[in-house]
């Protein structure tokens, strides 16, 4: 007997055993549904890399950007800046596999990933630069002066 209402499906799962609960897809059964079984092998690797996560600090200066991107060389990452957008992207190979391997668990992501960042109007994008450092990428952009307005005094008649 099903300890969890009808009302999740035809679900045969105990909710005292951690272990028995199966992960309920409120859209199944419906023709848009995408549970990872329907999504092709190459849709799953591209996305699982597809989020890098990426910090952005703006100093007085300079904006940095920094990624953590372990595993990867600077050959295999690409900075551009294209009007006025800021765009990380990369890839990470799949460990080749061989016929006689068996896999016990498969954690480390693998795949292309893309991030882009508008710029703010006084990021000077002719002199953006780009180092790599024990896996962590760090982009800087350097930003115009801003100009304080000059104070004229105005002398008071009458």
């Amino acid at each position: 007997m099903s300890l969890i209402p009808s009302f999740f499906g035809n679900r045969r799962s105990n909710v005292f055993d951690p272990f028995s609960l199966d992960i309920w897809d409120p859209f199944e059964g419906f023709p848009f549904s995408n549970s990872v079984a329907n999504v092709p092998s190459s849709a799953r690797e591209t996305s699982a890399f597809a989020n890098a996560r990426i910090d952005w600090k703006e100093t007085p200066e300079l904006h940095i950007f920094k990624a953590d991107l372990p595993g990867l060389k600077k050959e295999e990452v690409k900075v551009e800046v294209e009007g006025g957008v800021l765009q990380i992207s990369g890839e990470r190979s799949k460990e080749q596999e061989e016929k006689n391997d068996k896999w016990h668990r498969v954690e480390r992501s693998s795949g292309k990933f893309l991030r882009r960042f508008r710029l703010p109007e006084n990021a000077k994008t002719d002199q953006v630069k780009a180092s790599m450092e024990n896996g962590v990428l760090t982009v800087t952009v350097p930003k115009e002066e801003v100009k304080k307005p000059e104070v004229k005094s105005i002398e008071i008649s009458g």
